[in-house]
């Protein structure tokens, strides 16, 4: 067998074949290998004790089902070459290749006023000029500046091969059957019509299905109350290392890396000049840390992170309704009694916030329906449709978290 050709055993769709020496090359690459080390699903594992599938599951299963769309659209005869096919597995391949550790748990946070898209991008030029500009294909249909628009949308649109994987990937993880979709059935009634991407009629009701599976999954797991406090809880243990460093005390991470970005990186600063420091950055770096800070002298510290490492979490309350600030100081006075700790302290203990999903963003980008007779539809205005223009809105719940002792 030829050493261009590979296969993995994933366990979701079985065999996922790797056919070119490039995708091999990309693959091999350490800041590809380095995805094994994030979590899909951040701190949903402390939920859902199967969900800790990485970033490289995903990757590749994103990878897998972009061929499957390829090989399905060529088949009915749209116009795609070898150059371009290529670059649309290699852009999906690399779409996440920019997330930091906890993904977006701590996006914005480590790293303030960059996302991961962003720093995608930059790696994926990094990665270009290591291999003498063969991704060059790969970049304009990941910034949608080729003029094939239905390939960038299969990387990143309504209907994207990304959201399909995590949808499916995750329900399988979790044991969610909720979030399970037709992702074969999907691609199966994808097409291409004035340059976009659509759905041929038959595939009204599996869209449906599947813009219905991602709304419960947010509320079911990825918003999880549980889930939230825990990555609130994260974030609040950044922003007190940060704090403790700053105020010019002595505070050391488990490695040189998580300490460059804690003490060194400045919001001043180019992330495009340390991709390198970055791309040794990981949820190892984190979860060391934490543990390692479970015994600092800081209190606060030392509890945030203790609440991590034996999963005893803040509390969580969610409603449709802003908490009454009555409540909020209730609490506060509370837990500054029992932790001992000072008023302008107790935010980290105590805070309210608000989450939000949108089951379909017609501003967004829309899901358009092509009829026999060549006719086009939002997905929203097919007659009987389920997915009609009030579940377009956003539904907002906001959630109270506050230590329970």
């Amino acid at each position: 067998m030829s050493s261009a050709y590979k296969i993995i055993n994933d366990p979701v769709y079985g065999f996922i074949s790797i056919d070119h020496p490039l995708i091999l090359k990309i693959i091999a690459h350490p800041w590809y290998q380095r995805l094994r080390n994030i979590h899909q699903m951040a701190f949903a594992h402390l939920v859902y004790p199967g969900a800790v599938h990485s970033r490289l599951h995903h990757s590749l299963g994103a990878y897998h089902l972009m061929c499957v769309a390829l090989a399905e659209l060529k088949h009915k005869k749209t116009d795609i070459n070898p150059n371009e096919e290529l670059g649309a597995k290699i852009a999906i391949l690399l779409h996440d290749i920019g997330h930091g550790p906890f993904s977006h748990a701590l996006e914005h946070n480590l790293i303030q006023q960059t996302g991961h898209e962003e720093i995608s991008i930059l790696i994926m030029q990094k990665l270009n000029e290591i291999f003498e500009g063969k991704l060059d294909t790969a970049l304009a249909i990941f910034q949608n500046q080729h003029p094939k628009k239905f390939l960038h949308q299969l990387v990143s649109g309504q209907l994207d091969v990304d959201r399909m994987d995590y949808l499916n990937r995750d329900s399988f993880f979790t044991g969610v059957a909720e979030g399970v979709i037709g992702y074969d059935r999907i691609i199966k009634m994808l097409t291409v019509h004035d340059g976009e991407l659509m759905v041929e009629e038959k595939g009204i009701y599996s869209i449906e299905k599947f813009l219905v599976s991602r709304r419960l999954m947010y509320w079911q797991v990825y918003l999880h109350k549980t889930v939230l406090a825990s990555e609130q809880t994260l974030v609040k243990i950044l922003q007190r290392a940060k704090e403790i460093f700053a105020d010019g005390h002595e505070i050391n991470t488990a490695t040189p890396a998580f300490n460059f970005f804690l003490k060194d990186f400045q919001s001043k600063s180019r992330i495009k000049d340390h991709l390198d420091i970055f791309c040794r950055l990981d949820d190892y770096d984190v979860m060391a840390t934490i543990k390692n800070w479970c015994t600092h002298p800081d209190k606060i510290l030392s509890t945030l992170c203790r609440s991590i490492v034996e999963r005893k979490l803040l509390k969580v309350k969610l409603q449709a309704e802003p908490f009454s600030t009555e409540m909020v100081q209730a609490k506060e006075q509370a837990v500054c009694a029992t932790l001992k700790i000072q008023k302008e302290d107790v935010h980290y203990f105590v805070f309210t916030g608000e989450a939000s999903n949108t089951t379909y963003d017609a501003d967004d980008e829309r899901i358009n329906i092509v009829f026999k007779d060549g006719t086009v539809k939002d997905i929203s205005n097919v007659d009987n449709a389920l997915i009609q223009h009030s579940l377009s809105g956003a539904t907002k719940k906001y959630y109270f978290c506050y230590y329970g002792g």
